[in-house]
């Protein structure tokens, strides 16, 4: 079974699917292989990769937080902090980095505060804004129940503030880092890309050891150490480099592509 990323991983560096990698996937397939889409992106953000899904339709988002019925447009799934445990993390974080802005991702969108950035130029309809995340987490509504927590302190050296939601946080939440724009991604407790994958591996019976995992960031690791193989992207974060079993070109030199090529031409 083969599980991947997609930024800076399965995609190229422009957002896209190449030609190339289309065909691979649909080779695997063709193959009875079995491949799955698990990455940070909210639900939202996999409408234009459809094709690339798999005939399950199924991918796992927001760092495992959603599981996602991309042709359906469905939700199926949702993996969320309890009311009170993300009040108390977003209390200490506003206390320890006064300047900080929040958004979060729920089953039913994007919320993010007046004062948060939209560097993916989203349209307005793909956002409520509100004043402050306090809101959200104070919402009865169900659906409001927050799958993903995002954080930025504009100004704040990366690593810096990275480390200090780390420390703020402990272990209230899981703090991934995929890359973007400084921004710190906090899911509940347990809620990881590993978590999400073992559980949809577990569901079609596919062990730990059966599974070819690809990544290129930290956010990628617990997945990658739990897959029975672990590839890093050649443009891979200097820690996955160093955890993953193997390496394959970067995302820009289609990467999967070439080790799906070499799978289904041996037969594996």
């Amino acid at each position: 079974m083969i599980a991947t990323d997609l930024d800076g991983t399965l995609l190229r560096s422009d957002g896209s699917v190449s030609a190339r990698t289309a065909a691979a996937l649909a080779a695997v397939a063709e193959a009875g292989i079995l491949t799955v889409l698990v990455t940070a992106r909210p639900p939202r953000w996999l409408h234009d990769l459809s094709h690339v899904v798999g005939a399950h339709g199924i991918a796992i988002c927001g760092n495992g937080a959603f599981v996602y019925d991309v042709v359906s447009r469905a939700v199926v799934e949702v993996h969320t902090f309890a009311p009170a445990a993300v009040a108390e993390v977003v209390a200490d974080l506003r206390e320890r980095l006064p300047h900080i802005t929040f958004a979060a991702e729920t089953a039913v969108g994007c919320f993010v505060e007046e004062s948060w950035p939209n560097p993916h130029e989203e349209d307005a309809d793909a956002r409520t804004m509100i004043p402050l995340i306090e809101s959200l987490v104070a919402s009865q509504d169900a659906g409001h129940r927050i799958g993903k927590l995002l954080a930025l302190a504009p100004g704040d050296p990366t690593d810096a503030f990275l480390a200090a939601v780390a420390e703020v946080a402990g272990e209230a939440a899981v703090l991934a880092y995929s890359g973007a724009f400084g921004l710190a991604e906090l899911n509940p407790p347990g809620v990881t890309k590993a978590a999400g994958l073992e559980r949809w591996c577990a569901e079609r019976g596919v062990a730990a050891a059966d599974v070819w995992a690809f990544g290129d960031m930290p956010n990628d690791l617990p997945m990658l150490t739990w897959a029975g193989r672990s590839f890093a992207m050649g443009n891979a974060h200097p820690d996955v480099l160093a955890a993953t079993t193997d390496r394959c070109r970067t995302n820009d030199e289609d990467g999967v592509a070439t080790v799906l090529e070499e799978l289904v031409e041996i037969g594996c």
